[in-house]
């Protein structure tokens, strides 16, 4: 059995950029995000020790959730510049770590880590996905947890694992129901539009009630409070298009645990190198120590 590191690359990313504004190499060129990334990892890694650890990124919207809904996430702003300069090199970095980076066309980095980490679990192996992300929430099971970053305000707390209790305790309904319940009350990050005046409480009173989502709908003549009745009527199309907006896809090729543990070894020369061109002085001692026992690999 092995443990997994399974990276929402973006979403990382942004915490990272954010999280320590304002540091640039010599010539100006903007490394907050570098910084911020190699230290977490690390910190994850040291917390965790994971037999490995891959890394996903978005090169291009959802083309499944797009035909199905044109705005999905079109509401979202255009990725800081400042950012948008370092994703390649937060990419080289991890390639030089030893990180496997998966990507893929046209396909959501969700869908890619969702399937990646069910793989895992159903061969076995523990998946821990390191993210915010509450789709993820869906797929959390004995053998997959989430990651859950430090709150902004306290971030003595911690990395913390989220586990199916802890999905109950947050969202109030299992793993199970999250995409339902996902679809009633909409998701603003996607732009995907729940049932008007549905908010977390009805909509976990109602999965108290009923099975799912086509149980509620099937019950819409007796459903309480009676003024959602018509609208629950008139809106089974959209609510139905919402499951299928906010449901993971899991039918995707993935990498076997024999494929991903060979792209698992770091390079120790080409990591000191990167970090000595990107003026990161502090990153470069601290990898010196850490990759010391590393065989040079050319």
């Amino acid at each position: 059995m092995s443990k997994w590191l399974l990276i929402d690359g973006f979403n990382l990313a942004y915490r990272c950029f954010f999280a320590i504004p304002e540091l640039t190499r010599p010539d100006g060129f903007p490394t907050n995000a570098l910084h911020g990334w190699i230290k977490s990892i690390w910190r994850l890694i040291d917390q965790e020790r994971p037999g490995g650890t891959l890394v996903f990124f978005d090169l291009g919207g959802s083309q499944d959730r797009l035909a199905l809904h044109p705005e999905y996430k079109a509401q979202r702003e255009e990725m800081p510049d400042a950012l948008a300069k370092q994703i390649p090199h937060l990419k080289t970095l991890s390639r030089a770590m030893g990180l496997a980076v998966i990507e893929q066309n046209g396909v959501e980095s969700d869908d890619l880590l969702a399937a990646q980490a069910v793989a895992f679990a159903n061969a076995g192996d523990d998946a821990l996905i390191v993210s915010s992300d509450k789709d993820f929430a869906q797929i959390v099971n004995d053998r997959i947890k989430i990651l859950l970053p430090p709150p902004t305000g306290n971030a003595r707390l911690g990395w913390r694992k989220l586990d199916a209790a802890g999905v109950v305790e947050k969202f109030g309904v299992p793993p199970s129901q999250i995409a339902d319940y996902l679809a009633l009350v909409g998701d603003a990050s996607d732009n995907i539009p729940g049932l008007k005046g549905v908010g977390p409480k009805t909509a976990v009173k109602w999965l108290q009630q009923h099975s799912g989502l086509e149980a509620i709908i099937a019950a819409a003549d007796t459903i309480a409070p009676e003024r959602f009745r018509d609208a629950l009527r008139a809106n089974t199309d959209l609510l139905r298009l919402n499951l299928k907006l906010v449901t993971l896809n899991l039918a995707l090729p993935v990498l076997d645990t024999a494929t991903a543990k060979q792209n698992q070894e770091p390079c120790r020369a080409e990591l000191l190198a990167f970090l000595e061109e990107m003026g990161m002085k502090t990153a470069r001692t601290e990898a010196e120590t850490r990759y010391s026992g590393q065989i040079e690999l050319f």
